[in-house]
């Protein structure tokens, strides 16, 4: 949630604040160079085997923390006369300024890439996602710097040592990278680290060790990535472990926005016909199948089942990607079960699906024993009255003058039989 309109901002005394977390410090502790920090970050940063001081770069003859007791006291006496009353009146300053967070990035560009320098890209990267997490006005600010901020995430990304800088990363660039441009994030993404290796790993262990919201971001710059050329879908289809991934994240035993995120994804690899054939062999369509035989109809799961039928779709196109439809297990079963009954986008997923199995391809007459038993002849009757596009009327009836069913001459009278179609996709 922004802050709203009538808030005070509140100025932050700079000696108050920690040189390595940039927040307000809660143990100031002094160095033997007379820099004062906050504990627990100048403590990581001496853990981490570093002997000089953050600031100055001296070399510590000494490595004791003197508590600063008076500035600990003036900030003290400080936070309560701006807290109002907070119990924690330095986490309600939390969130950093469009100005620190300019600092925190000329910090972050000017860092070393070794051990030493990791937690402190954390405190920075951490005071960053509060940032663009408080308000769509500091998201729009970040996404005005992309040039400056894309190539640093996208090394950090790469070089990271700490699963937690990755998990960070990602979901700034998750954040940012929705209306920048995305050629130039897959371009950075694919040819850092030699031929995007480095990037892709990093991305799928994010996939698979990070919370649900770190997930589902992961996926989402996958998609980003993946979403400018063949080239570029073919790099990430390839990269072992991410189809696997993905795939085995669709399932009724999965989060339905994992789903629809993952499914997102694999529409968007789909669209070249090389990454078809490994989504097939991958046995796609078995865990598509899963999902249309369920019988919830939430919100989310109506976003999954869209897209599912989407996937069904696009991989019907290719002549195993029917067979694996037609072979048993309900799949046509599932297809017909989701006419009328989700939405009209779904339904005309599901018509579309069918027309190609039973009247474009007509290589398996099972099909139609199936949707006539699966009560579909009389769905598709209601389409061809429904609001669905003429294009998917008109397959509709296509449908029922295949499947052969007398009753339905009244619903057929105007039918055109010189009709030219063409395939949707």
């Amino acid at each position: 949630m922004g802050r709203d309109e009538t808030e005070t901002y509140i100025t932050v005394p700079t000696f108050f604040k920690c040189p390595i977390s940039l927040d307000v410090m809660r143990s100031p502790v002094s160095l033997c160079t007379g820099v004062t920090y906050d504990r627990p970050s100048i403590q990581r940063w001496l853990d981490g085997g570093n002997s000089t001081c953050p600031a100055t770069m001296q070399i510590l003859k000494s490595k004791d923390l003197v508590p600063n007791l008076t500035l600990q006291r003036l900030i003290k006496a400080w936070s309560d006369s701006v807290g109002g009353g907070s119990p924690d009146p330095a986490s309600a300053l939390g969130i950093p300024t469009a100005e620190e967070v300019n600092d925190s990035l000329a910090r972050l560009s000017r860092l070393e890439k070794d051990d030493d320098d990791e937690e402190i890209r954390l405190e920075i990267l951490s005071r960053i996602v509060r940032f663009v997490k408080d308000s769509e006005a500091n998201r729009e600010f970040l996404s005005e710097r992309e040039d400056l901020v894309v190539p640093m995430l996208v090394d950090i990304v790469a070089t990271a040592k700490k699963i937690e800088l990755v998990l960070l990363a990602v979901k700034v660039l998750d954040t940012i990278i929705k209306k920048g441009d995305r050629e130039r994030l897959s371009n950075l993404m694919l040819t850092n680290g030699g031929g995007g290796g480095d990037c892709l790993t990093a991305i799928l262990l994010a996939i698979q060790r990070g919370d649900l919201e770190s997930k589902i971001e992961a996926v989402r710059v996958l998609e980003v990535i993946s979403s400018v050329d063949t080239k570029s879908r073919m790099t990430v289809a390839e990269r072992d472990g991410i189809l696997t991934e993905l795939i085995g994240s669709i399932g009724t035993e999965s989060d339905p926005n994992l789903i629809e995120a993952s499914l997102s994804f694999l529409i968007e690899i789909s669209k070249s016909k090389r990454v078809r054939s490994k989504l097939i062999a991958a046995k796609t369509i078995a865990r598509i199948r899963d999902v249309l035989i369920t019988e919830e109809t939430t919100t989310s799961v109506v976003a999954v089942t869209e897209k599912s039928l989407k996937l069904l779709e696009i991989l019907s196109s290719k002549r195993e990607g029917r067979s694996e439809i037609c072979g048993g297990g309900g799949c046509v079963e599932g297809v017909v079960k989701k006419l009328l009954k989700v939405s009209t986008t779904a339904t005309e997923h599901a018509v579309t699906i069918l027309w190609c199995l039973c009247h474009v391809f007509k290589e398996d007459k099972t099909v139609e024993e199936t949707v006539e038993r699966s009560n579909g002849v009389t769905k598709l009757l209601v389409v061809i009255q429904s609001n669905c596009s003429p294009m998917v009327r008109q397959m509709a009836k296509d449908l029922i003058k295949v499947l052969k069913v007398k009753s339905s001459a009244s619903a057929l009278a105007a039918y055109e039989t010189k009709t030219t179609h063409i395939m949707p996709f």
